[in-house]
């Protein structure tokens, strides 16, 4: 029935043109629509200039069909009368079920479909086969440009049905041909190898299966030959040309010759530099951006670079679309150039609106107080630039961009678009990680630099690891007033045990708060101030050594010694009953001729501590920055008045020396210095310095550089016994050096033991410092994102250092470059969304035998 329709329908469409032309118009009374399949009735009425009672004549009908076709949707179109019925047959064309790409290598099949797509090409969309075939054109000619000759691009259209098709697409992208020989003609003052050696491509060498230099790409070449031409307009030959260049591929297509004619010209000098046009700024200002001179051989980079300069300097003062142009004035007589800087600044630009996007948690308020560009104000572009600069270097941000668009009706008004991308600056709720050093670390905490999207700093929390127990409360505002100082607070308790990270055996209770300010001096730096109090408690361990607590000395938890009486022939006879430690003679101990710190100074210290600091930072970023450089001095002092009086002094900095875009060196050093005061003859020693480890000398076990402790003697100590000589008289026997022969009980071995039980040796820091590094920063490949990872190459040096040794101690030293220690190895950090992964492999150059290499270190897990 549907079918006899359509004939009938197609019967009355060859009559109606006609009718049509013998009754020139007629009124619609309904428009019908045959052949839809797909596409709804009420498309096809959205696209037509007529409706239901409109005039129509022949004229109407074209432009019916024209609008019709031009929605790209029908290959046929047929509109005819029935009466005053209007009737619209069409055919549709069919729409794209699948695409199919297979052979492709060199062009990923994501940026094929993304073409196609933009081509009008995607799954869903009506198929057009002029499209396709357009589109197999411009992909050959992609190959081609990549040395390519040979690639190959077949496509097949497959009916499905629903009127579907199937787009299928062969690539044979065949093999990318080879440079064979690279002739420059015309050249005169440089040879053929100086020349050549600016190109990217190459004839081919032994590692160019590596490098791919050999392989030929019209983009390379194209690349090739603007170096080529800068290399002579940079050496004053102004008048230098390439006058033709050929590229001639062999019949197998396999081999490509390349042939640059050049005409060198004659070499110019600068005969007089000078500025025109509407200068807006005094002449001495921009003078001094200028960086061509008289008599100087010309340059086009230098004068390429002025006008970069000047464009810049006029656009700081709001002249942003500012034109500054170089025109030379070619004197072939005497082969000198004249040099005419001219200034269009244009109208000056105004800031209508800041604008920020990205910042889903963080406050715009926080965003905009870092703004040195403000809203109506001229549009400088170094306050812009700045004001991205200084988001970054927030911390919550892994990357900053702006964008200056001009506001539509207006040239001299833009908008200036800030876009941010959130990252993690800190961690909330439970924690649960691993640190080489540390071990396992669990927290309960709240610790966040951006504490809901205000900008605060708050820490609340316990954290618990293998050595130490904190609680603490922190807060900061980094704008406790309009103009950028900040106020903050800490309390916080502390217990740690210090064997535990190969420090020397004792523990510390502490509990304090301080109370700090910020001022800035300056747009990159800060001055610091911090009032403190704390209270430590100083526990030693069993095995303290003796720069905290003196000895010899008993055994803990040794209450009783036995009496015993040698026998002629050497030996003891059986220890008698035990007796307390109370019935000890006087002398049974002799005590050391230096007290430790604890013997001079108690084990409970409360002090009162202020500190000066001063901050400067122009780096890119808060995190795993790239650019710029930072450094900081603080002064710290327990006022007089302390339990102890000390001071210390810390010098920290970093500087970034981009090579490339991902290549950059990175240069670090860090040195302290701390002294006692007053009654106060050392730096107490839990304020020393360590070094080894991570963010110090790689390689080497965490603290473990350095000066280490004395090992107590601890005594197990009898009364003096008697020996029957020869003749049969007693005699008293013992050494004079308090050490007593006997026996006693050690309570954790149950043994009868005599003579010294020696400690083992551990690091004990110092009160000098000197740490230092250099990093040759490289991109991991396959990773599109390198905000949140670094990856180094680094030869770390450094020691801890005492001025102040004790006559025992083991390898103290004096400050000497001689003692510092090296390590070279590769490291990566990783920011995570709970906090960064570090790892590095290092290989220790120097180490001495009291040094504890570690070849392998990471952390995992911790909070930022």
């Amino acid at each position: 029935m549907r079918r006899i329709q359509l004939l009938l329908a197609v019967l009355l469409l060859a009559l109606t043109p006609a009718a049509v032309a013998q009754d020139a118009s007629f009124i619609v009374s309904d428009i019908r629509v045959e052949g839809l399949q797909r596409i709804s009735a009420g498309s096809v009425f959205a696209a037509m200039p007529l409706a239901v009672g409109d005039l129509v004549n022949a004229q109407a009908i074209r432009a019916a069909s024209r609008s019709l076709f031009a929605t790209g949707n029908f290959d046929d179109i047929r509109i005819g009368r029935d009466g005053n019925v209007l009737v619209i047959i069409v055919v549709e064309r069919p729409s794209i079920s699948e695409i199919n790409i297979r052979g492709n290598k060199a062009i990923e099949t994501e940026a094929l479909l993304e073409g196609l797509s933009g081509a009008g090409l995607a799954v869903g969309q009506v198929f057009q086969r002029s499209t396709l075939e357009g589109m197999q054109l411009e992909l050959q000619r992609q190959y081609v440009q990549q040395g390519r000759y040979d690639a190959n691009i077949e496509t097949e259209v497959l009916p499905e049905p629903r009127n579907r098709v199937n787009v299928s697409i062969d690539v044979d992208e065949g093999t990318v041909a080879t440079i064979e020989h690279i002739n420059i003609v015309g050249n005169e003052v440089y040879s053929d190898e100086e020349l050549t050696d600016l190109f990217e491509l190459k004839t081919g060498g032994l590692l160019s299966f590596i490098s791919s230099n050999n392989k030929y790409s019209r983009e390379k070449l194209t690349g090739d030959l603007e170096s080529l031409s800068s290399y002579y307009l940079d050496r004053g030959y102004l008048e230098f040309t390439i006058d033709s260049t050929q590229v001639s591929v062999s019949p197998d297509k396999r081999s490509v010759y390349i042939t640059a004619n050049v005409t060198e010209g004659e070499k110019f000098t600068v005969s007089g530099v000078e500025l025109s046009g509407d200068l807006v700024l005094p002449e001495s200002d921009l003078k001094r951006y200028i960086l061509v001179s008289e008599e100087q051989t010309f340059s086009q980079q230098l004068v390429t670079s002025t006008e970069e300069f000047l464009t810049r300097r006029l656009g700081n003062e709001g002249y942003n679309f500012a034109n500054v142009t170089g025109i030379p004035e070619v004197n072939d007589d005497d082969n000198t150039v004249a040099l005419k800087f001219f200034i269009d600044p244009g109208k000056r630009t105004y800031v209508r609106r800041i604008t920020f996007e990205g910042n889903q948690k963080t406050a715009d308020e926080v965003l905009r107080r870092e703004m040195r560009q403000m809203e109506a104000a001229p549009a400088s572009a170094s306050a812009i630039e700045q004001s991205r600069i200084r988001l970054e270097r927030l911390g919550y941000f892994s990357k900053a961009t702006v964008d200056t668009p001009e506001v539509p009706g207006y040239d001299d008004l833009i908008d200036v678009d800030f876009s941010v991308e959130e990252q993690s600056s800190g961690s909330i709720g439970a924690s649960l990680g691993f640190a080489q050093d540390a071990g396992l670390i669990f927290g309960l905490n709240l610790q966040q630099d951006n504490f809901l999207g205000t900008g605060k700093r708050i820490g609340l929390g316990f954290n618990s690891s293998r050595y130490q127990d904190v609680y603490n409360l922190s807060y900061t505002n980094p704008y406790y007033t309009e103009d950028g100082v900040s106020r903050g607070f800490s309390v916080f308790y502390r217990s740690t045990d210090l064997s535990e990270i190969n420090v020397a055996s004792y523990t510390t209770d502490t509990m304090g708060a301080s109370l700090n300010f910020g001022y800035p001096i300056k747009e990159t730096q800060r001055l610091g101030f911090s009032f403190g109090v704390s209270n430590t408690d100083i526990t030693a361990g069993r095995f303290a050594v003796q720069e905290i607590i003196a000895s010899p000395r008993l055994i803990p938890g040794v209450d009783t010694f036995y009496e015993s009486t040698r026998l002629p022939d050497g030996t003891f006879a059986a220890p008698e009953v035990p007796r307390p430690l109370e019935q000890l003679p006087q002398g049974a101990l002799t005590m050391p001729s230096e007290p430790g710190f604890l013997d001079r100074n108690g084990s409970e210290f409360l002090n009162w501590t202020t500190s000066i600091s001063w901050n400067q930072s122009t780096l890119n970023r808060g995190i795993l920055a790239t650019r710029g450089a930072s450094q900081s001095l603080v002064f710290e002092v327990a006022v007089p008045g302390s339990d102890t009086e000390f001071y210390k002094l810390v010098y920290q900095g970093e500087r970034f020396f981009p090579i490339t875009n991902e290549w950059i060196f990175r240069l670090r050093t860090k040195i302290g210095y701390g002294d006692g005061y007053g009654d106060t003859t050392n730096l107490p020693f839990f304020e020393h310095f360590f070094s080894g480890g991570f963010g110090s000398v790689r390689g080497f076990e965490s603290n473990t550089l350095g000066p280490r402790s004395t090992p107590a003697d601890l005594y197990t100590i009898s009364q003096p016994v008697t020996e029957i000589d020869e003749n049969g008289e007693p005699i008293e026997v013992g050494g004079s050096d308090g050490r007593l022969v006997g026996y006693v009980l050690n309570p954790e071995t149950g043994k009868l033991e005599f003579d010294t039980v020696r400690s083992r040796s551990d690091p004990f820091g110092g009160n000098a410092l000197f740490e230092g590094g250099v990093e040759l920063l490289f991109p991991l490949p396959f990773l599109k994102d390198r905000s949140k990872l670094r990856s180094a190459f680094f030869v770390d040096v450094g020691n801890v250092f005492n001025t102040k040794c004790s006559s025992n101690q083991v390898n103290c030293f004096d400050i000497d470059a001689d003692e510092l220690r090296y390590s070279v190895g590769v490291g990566v950090t990783w920011i995570t969304g709970f906090g960064p992964m570090s790892f590095s492999l290092a290989k220790p150059l120097n180490e001495s035998d009291q040094d504890e290499r570690e070849v392998f270190q990471f952390t995992l897990g911790r909070s930022f």
